[in-house]
C-alpha cells in the first residue's frame, strides 16, 4: 500500500546544506550512508550545465545539523528533502539516489508522487537482504574491535572495484586520513533504519518514471537486485556497468553523468500530441 505524501509528519525538518548549481530541471542527488555531498563532486559539474542539481547533505551527515529530536526514519529524512523544495519554491524534481539514498529517492516516489519528476536508484534494492546487514555489522564491528584504520581497509575492500582502487590510491589515503575523525553515530543510526527496509509490496505502484543503475561487481548490494528492480518496476530502464562496485558515482562519473542525464531528458521531452 503506498503510504501519503509524508510533508507534515516530523514537526521540525532539518534544514539540510549542500551544493545548489546550474539552472533548468532540478535533480536532486542524495547520498548514502556515512557519506555526504561531496560523493558527487565528479558528477555534478558534469549535470549542472544542462540541470540545476542540488546535492544535500542529509541530516547529521556532512554539514547539515543531526536533528534535535527525533531520528533516522525514512519518513523524516524525505520530510527533510521535501522541506528543502519548498524552500526553493520547486514543485517536483528529478530524484537520484546511491545506496541508502536509492532507497531514500525510492520512497519518495511512492509516497510524494506528485514532487518526484522520476527516480534513479543506484546500487540501490527493494529491500535489504542479509547479505547487506552482514556487511553493515562486519563494519561496525571492525570498527570497534580493531580501529580506524582496519576500518578504512574494510570500507576500501567493500566499496570500490579492485582494480579501480589500485589506479586511484588518492582515494586509499584520503580515506585513511577520513575514518579517525569521522562521525559515525549518524551512519549507524540511519543504517539501523535501512536494515528493515522493504518496499516490495508497493514498488509496484511507483508512478514517476524509474532509472536503475548497478555496478556487477558490487559487494554491498547485490548486482542481481538491479534485475530485480527492473522487474518490480513497470517500464523502468537499467544501467548495469561491469568491473565496477559500489560507489559508482565515484568510480564512473562519466558514465554515471550520461545515463542521468540522458533519461532526464527523455522524461523532460514533451509527450506526442
Amino acid at each position: 500500500m503506498v503510504r501519503p505524501a509524508v510533508a507534515g509528519e516530523t514537526a521540525s525538518p532539518v534544514p539540510l546544506v549542500g551544493r545548489d548549481e546550474g539552472s533548468g530541471p532540478v535533480v536532486v542527488l542524495l547520498h548514502g550512508v556515512g557519506a555526504d555531498h561531496t560523493l558527487w563532486n565528479a558528477v555534478i559539474p558534469r549535470l549542472s550545465s544542462e540541470f540545476r542539481v542540488l546535492a544535500p547533505d542529509l541530516r547529521g551527515h556532512g554539514r547539515s545539523p543531526a536533528p534535535g529530536q527525533g531520528g533516522y526514519r525514512f519518513e523524516e529524512l524525505e520530510a527533510d528533502v521535501l522541506a528543502l523544495l519548498d524552500r526553493h519554491a520547486i514543485a517536483a524534481a528529478h530524484m537520484v539516489g546511491l545506496s541508502g539514498g536509492a532507497l531514500l529517492a525510492l520512497r519518495l516516489g511512492l509516497d510524494a508522487p506528485t514532487r518526484v519528476r522520476s527516480v534513479c536508484m543506484i546500487a540501490g534494492s527493494a529491500y535489504t537482504d542479509g547479505h547487506t546487514r552482514a556487511v553493515a555489522e562486519r563494519w561496525a564491528e571492525t570498527y570497534a574491535r580493531d580501529g580506524p584504520d582496519a576500518m578504512a581497509i574494510r570500507l576500501l575492500k567493500d566499496l570500490y572495484y579492485p582494480d579501480w582502487i589500485e589506479t586511484h590510491m588518492e582515494i586509499a589515503d584520503r580515506l585513511r586520513e577520513e575514518v579517525p575523525h569521522h562521525d559515525y553515530r549518524p551512519a549507524e543510526r540511519w543504517a539501523k533504519e535501512i536494515a528493515t527496509f522493504d518496499a516490495r509490496g508497493s514498488i509496484a505502484a511507483l508512478q514517476p518514471p524509474a532509472l536503475v543503475i548497478q555496478g556487477m561487481d558490487d559487494q554491498v548490494v547485490d548486482a542481481s537486485h538491479g534485475r530485480i528492480l527492473r522487474q518490480s518496476i513497470p517500464g523502468s530502464k537499467i544501467r548495469i556497468f561491469p568491473q565496477t562496485g559500489h560507489m559508482v558515482p565515484v568510480e564512473r562519473p562519466e558514465e554515471t553523468a550520461e545515463a542521468i542525464a540522458h533519461f532526464v531528458h527523455e522524461v523532460e521531452k514533451p509527450s506526442e500530441p
